[in-house]
């Protein structure tokens, strides 16, 4: 028989949704900020230059409204530890959606979009089921994953524009913690702790299990370096060279492992 899914990690609703909103007004400040030029420039992001990047960013909160303006699904199809798994299958479509959605109007676009999200969230139910491209999850677990595409996508505007963008405590800790539970998921095992301080902490990778004390594989690092290599930003040699990751143990080198997220 397979193994035994764990159960999934709760999450506030209501510091969620709240985190979603901090999170997409940081973004929405920075970006109506820039210099007009500024929004040609590239991103690390293959072909993305920063106005794509801005785009994406809007649609990432969109879904939410698009989801809860249509109707809802019959039945649950998607689970939220399966989700950044999940992202993979869909990397070159929504690379040429954003490419050729090339929004003009940006200040538009995020004040209608946020102005919506506001709107539809404030009385929608956690449970009520939402349309995304993996299938459908309940809105509770999408405004999740939605914390994890707007940390994320911050941090590459940050990198591409050198403008430092604030992350919400709310949704830096969730995003943490998803991409987390997606290596928990990814490499399952009691063999490695995972620390990254002060949000999430997993097992992970066969071996043997320590029952008490310290573990004899530990990995640990910050919430934006664990983002970083969860999601293919860095990669694990980069990042133990340059000293944002620490590793003791045989077992404790993830390169296997990552990214986590496509």
């Amino acid at each position: 028989m397979p193994p035994a899914r764990k159960r999934a990690r709760s999450y506030d609703p209501v510091k969620i949704r709240t985190a979603v909103s901090a999170q997409f007004g940081h973004v929405r400040d920075a970006v109506l900020a820039l210099p007009p030029e500024a929004l040609d420039a590239p991103t690390r992001l293959g072909a993305w230059t920063v106005r794509d990047l801005a785009g994406h960013l809007a649609a990432a909160l969109g879904a939410v409204v698009r989801g809860l303006e249509g109707p809802e699904p019959a039945r649950r199809e998607l689970l939220l530890p399966d989700w950044p798994a999940a992202t993979a299958t869909a990397a070159a479509r929504i690379d040429e959606d954003t490419r050729a959605a090339g929004p003009a109007d940006l200040p538009a676009l995020y004040a209608h979009t946020a102005g919506r999200y506001e709107e539809l969230v404030a009385g929608a139910d956690g449970d009520r089921l939402v349309p995304t491209r993996f299938g459908a999850m309940t809105l509770a677990d999408f405004l999740v994953t939605r914390t994890v595409e707007l940390v994320v996508h911050t941090d590459d505007l940050a990198a591409a524009t050198g403008t430092a963008v604030p992350h919400d405590r709310q949704a830096l800790a969730a995003a943490t913690r998803l991409l987390a539970d997606a290596l928990a998921a990814r490499a399952p095992g009691g063999a490695v702790e995972v620390r990254v301080p002060p949000y999430a902490v997993v097992q992970c990778v066969e071996g043997p299990r320590h029952t008490r004390g310290t573990p004899p594989n530990v990995v640990e690092t910050d919430p934006l370096t664990w983002i970083r290599l969860a999601t293919g930003r860095t990669t694990w040699a980069e990042a133990h060279d340059a000293a944002r990751v620490a590793a003791s143990g045989e077992r404790a080198d993830l390169t296997a492992f990552l990214p986590v997220m496509g």
